[in-house]
């Protein structure tokens, strides 16, 4: 592959995102983290297409909540059908559920920092996964707040509350 041809495809993926007005790069992930994105997306991808509720998409993809202000690329997340108006060229609104995969050094930015953003805009479900635990944790709004809604570490199941039916045995995301 050229330089040229190179160049072209680390314009195309861009993970800089815009927390609070701020830009922040964030390194690629590794591979471990992609291995869970990967078997989470095709569960999630599967039981949502089987029921044709919506689409699933994945990082890298804008999720514009307020331009210039917040622009998030959660590792993974859902729109129902219903709400299909966001899917733009980028997202452009609020996703039903989103999801991120905590990584080295992004724990504080996604448990914190990512989470009061996505209650801020309303998202409506918030998966949290933690490899260093083998855990899934599912909260939910409730009076604008997140609580638990679900939650499972080194086996059992969690629940989706925003995907009715949706269940995911922590085992087979993590082995």
């Amino acid at each position: 592959m050229s330089m040229n041809a190179t160049a072209g495809i680390e314009k195309d993926f861009d993970l800089t995102e815009i927390i609070n007005g701020e830009e922040v790069m964030t390194p690629s992930p590794f591979r471990k983290h992609q291995r869970i994105a990967v078997k989470i997306f095709r569960q999630l991808d599967r039981f949502v297409e089987q029921k044709k509720l919506g689409f699933v998409y994945f990082s890298p993809l804008d999720v514009i909540f307020e331009e210039g202000e917040n622009r998030l690329q959660p590792d993974i997340f859902f729109v129902r059908n219903e709400n299909e108006g966001i899917e733009q060229d980028w997202i452009r609104g609020v996703p039903d559920m989103v999801c991120e995969i905590i990584s080295p050094g992004t724990l504080n930015r996604d448990i914190y920092i990512k989470k009061e953003i996505y209650e801020k805009y309303g998202v409506p479900e918030y998966w949290v996964i933690f490899p260093d635990f083998m855990a899934i944790e599912i909260l939910t709004l409730e009076s604008g707040k997140y609580v638990r809604y679900s939650f499972a570490e080194v086996e059992g199941m969690v629940a989706s509350k925003v995907i009715n039916g949706l269940q995911v045995n922590v085992k087979d995301i993590f082995e």
